[in-house]
């Protein structure tokens, strides 16, 4: 199967910048799609897409975050970042990493999976 973990979360201050990283581990052939999403505090909150790239490199971004967040990935490593710029207050939320389907092997078998999720990482804008 695959697994993701998520790194680089904190707390900011108000116009700082974070770095998350996301790898993925496991027996990986390769991974389709790979997005942040998030979940900000509060009852009714939904979780919203962020940011999200494509095997090959094309990307898209929620509205609010255009010009301040860069999605980008390292295929060799099977990692995703997101590079955060002049975080707002309203940034603040669990970042979760998601993989909408990959394939692995287990000896010279291959599998094909689905929604695969990162367990969260905390990120806090504030001063």
């Amino acid at each position: 199967q695959v697994q993701l973990v998520e790194s680089g979360g904190g707390l900011v201050q108000p116009g700082g910048s974070l770095r998350l990283s996301c790898a993925a581990s496991g027996n990986i052939f390769s991974l389709n799609a790979m997005a942040w999403y998030r979940q900000a505090p509060g009852p009714g909150k939904q979780r919203e897409l962020v940011a999200s790239i494509t095997s090959d490199g094309s990307t898209g971004y929620l509205d609010s975050v255009k010009g301040r967040f860069t999605i980008s990935r390292d295929n060799a490593k099977n990692t995703v970042y997101l590079q955060m710029s002049s975080l707002k207050p309203e940034d603040t939320a669990v970042y979760y990493c998601n993989v909408d389907s990959a394939v692995y092997y287990t000896g010279s078998h291959y599998y094909s999976g689905s929604d695969y999720w990162g367990q969260g990482t905390q990120v806090t804008v504030s001063s």
